[in-house]
């Protein structure tokens, strides 16, 4: 089974990516998803979330935008909070990989945004990053999060730097001038790999 990778920082446009190759048919693992289910009603991240950030959690549900108050800006408290969510998540990734292998998958995808920060790259044969113009990525993490410049530069600044993701990335995929653009650079890429495989 070749598993892929596919990653890319903040507002590089990594979801839109993940459509086209779930439209594709290649299985996709969204982190993101996964991290959600965690933090909903009876989630395994959630008895823990609540004793960090009480307030965070109502009705047995994290409140995102409460939780994301509480640690942004706060180093030692984002720590904590990946502390709880990192391994959760690869659990549950790894269960994924399982399950692909048995059903006898040829191609997966593992749609990660901190890949390489969190060691998940180990598990892929190969990694595909999207990029984005700095000033795209901002203006979307801005809309998408009703985020300052400020707050969203902050967050972005966390990441890896685009240099070193990119310098890693086995494919590059150049996103932030039309989804048409993205789609043939994506379409080239699954032909090559469909026909390799």
């Amino acid at each position: 089974m070749i598993v892929l990778g596919l990653t890319g920082g903040m507002g590089a446009g990594k979801t839109t990516v993940a459509r086209f190759v779930r439209r594709a048919g290649w299985p996709v693992f969204d982190a993101d998803a996964a991290v959600h289910a965690l933090q909903a009603k009876g989630g395994r991240a959630v008895p823990a979330i609540a004793r960090l950030w009480p307030d965070a959690v109502r009705d047995g549900v994290v409140d995102r935008v409460a939780l994301r108050r509480a640690v942004i800006g706060h180093p030692a408290e984002i720590a904590a909070l990946e502390a709880i969510i990192h391994p959760l998540v690869r659990d549950e990734r790894r269960s994924f990989l399982r399950a692909m292998a048995r059903r006898g998958v040829r191609i997966c995808v593992l749609d990660i945004p901190l890949l390489f920060e969190t060691g998940a790259d180990r598990d892929c044969d190969a990694v595909i990053v999207v990029t984005a113009p700095l000033a795209v990525r901002l203006r979307r993490v801005m809309k998408r999060r009703s985020l300052s410049e400020a707050q969203a530069r902050h967050l972005l600044a966390r990441q890896m730097s685009d240099r070193e993701r990119n310098r890693r990335a086995d494919h590059l995929l150049r996103n932030g001038l039309s989804r048409g653009h993205t789609a043939r650079q994506l379409k080239r890429l699954i032909t090559s790999l469909e026909t390799a495989r």
